[in-house]
């Protein structure tokens, strides 16, 4: 029996026809989101350099955009959509909890080294 894959993304507000639309519709829009932080990268705009818990905006907002790349291709090229909804939330959930837990360390450890510098003591180069 053949399963019928739902044709729409952002929710169902773009709906497609066939699959091989919908493929080239996910892929325009993960290249707009990599487009928008290429820019973003390029040009550093001033309102995006505020610190904010410890970090820059802009950094937060490339984590953003790359944890919602990394959830459609999961969700559309990976076929997550189609699967039981247990299995969805298994996925999902673990990959936000690794995603938050690698964050949280990357932050711990920066503040460790950025400190050990400051204050001019080095006891191991890194």
């Amino acid at each position: 029996m053949a399963h019928a894959h739902k044709l729409e993304i952002l929710r169902g507000l773009i709906k497609f026809k066939s699959n091989t639309q919908k493929i080239w519709g996910v892929l325009i829009l993960l290249s707009i989101i990599t487009a928008v932080e290429v820019v973003l990268g390029i040009y550093k705009p001033e309102w995006a350099m505020g610190k904010v818990i410890g970090m820059k905006l802009l950094n937060w907002i490339f984590i953003i955009l790359t944890i919602v790349k990394a959830y459609y291709i999961t969700w559309d090229f990976m076929h997550m959509r189609d699967e039981t909804k247990a299995l969805r939330r298994m996925v999902v959930w673990t990959a936000v909890f690794l995603i938050c837990y690698l964050v949280f360390i990357l932050l711990q450890e920066g503040g460790y080294i950025e400190s050990i510098y400051s204050s001019g003591f080095v006891k191991r180069d890194f």
